[in-house]
């Protein structure tokens, strides 16, 4: 199996700060192609931060309804390319056969976060309900998920251009984190995570840095929490997907505020409030 190369690396550049130009260095993240492929057949090519790429295909599988649990991957393999790397799945004889059929289906490449889709029926695709969800978190929840999460962006610290998703269980904090130069790679390499960890979805929240598309909801509901917390705002067909799925949707929370777009149920006590 080839090892991750190096997240970062660096660079020459001037600096102008108060009108002096000063000549340095500056570390940026790395961005390199990674193929995701199954049984043989490639379903996405995505440019990703090449690190934990183990988790990247994964959480890929699951998310995109690939594989129904991570049993479902008989074996895994990373292979390096010219300039990126392959990871190398096989599946289960029936999940194989499935997968099989669906790429028959398709009609041709697609867009970054909706691979493999074909139709519009497919990309606006039934989610589970996630209703049923018994979570329960303070707004110091809220407040606390985000602030550990800035916490714990170690590449970005080091290159201020990084995506970043995380776990986080009241009462524990923060699980586990996955960084990425693409917000959906961020997401899907810590769905990988929790699935490898063995930790639980529905027993807490997911922790996103990234802007709210319909696919990140769709990943999110698919991967089983029940709330779903942004930095940045949703799109307002995120929200109708939220809404639908049963999934709690916290948007713009930054410092000590945050907007509750959907399902309000499970954010509990210490939030003052004129909604009647």
């Amino acid at each position: 199996m080839a090892k991750d190369h190096a997240s970062t690396a660096t660079a020459s550049r001037i600096s102008v700060l108060g009108g002096v130009a000063t000549r340095g260095l500056r570390a940026l993240p790395e961005e390199v192609p990674v193929a995701l492929s199954f049984g043989g057949t490639t379903q996405a090519v995505m440019m990703a931060t090449p690190a934990d790429l183990e988790d990247f295909g994964i959480g890929f599988a699951l998310s995109e309804a690939i594989v129904r649990s991570a049993d479902d991957i008989v074996s895994l393999e990373i292979v390096e390319a010219d300039q990126g790397f392959d990871v190398q799945m096989q599946l289960s004889d029936d999940v194989q056969t499935a997968f099989s059929a669906r790429r028959r289906k398709m009609a041709g490449p697609v867009g970054c976060g909706l691979c493999g889709i074909e139709s519009i029926e497919e990309a606006l695709r039934a989610l589970p309900d996630r209703e049923d969800v018994a979570l329960a978190f303070s707004a110091d929840d809220v407040r606390e998920a985000v602030r550990s999460l800035s916490m714990h962006q170690k590449l970005r610290a080091e290159t201020g251009a990084v995506h970043a998703a995380g776990f986080y269980v009241p009462g524990r904090g923060m699980a586990c984190v996955r960084e990425d130069v693409g917000r959906h790679n961020a997401l899907d390499k810590l769905i990988g995570t929790m699935a490898r960890a063995g930790l639980k979805p529905a027993d807490g929240a997911i922790v996103i840095t990234s802007r709210v598309s319909v696919d990140m909801v769709q990943k999110a509901v698919i991967a089983g929490t029940g709330l779903l917390i942004a930095v940045s705002a949703p799109t307002a067909l995120a929200v109708r997907t939220a809404e639908a799925a049963g999934l709690t949707l916290v948007g713009i929370a930054r410092g000590a505020d945050f907007e509750i777009f959907t399902r309000p149920n499970r954010i509990t006590h210490g939030v003052e409030s004129d909604v009647a």
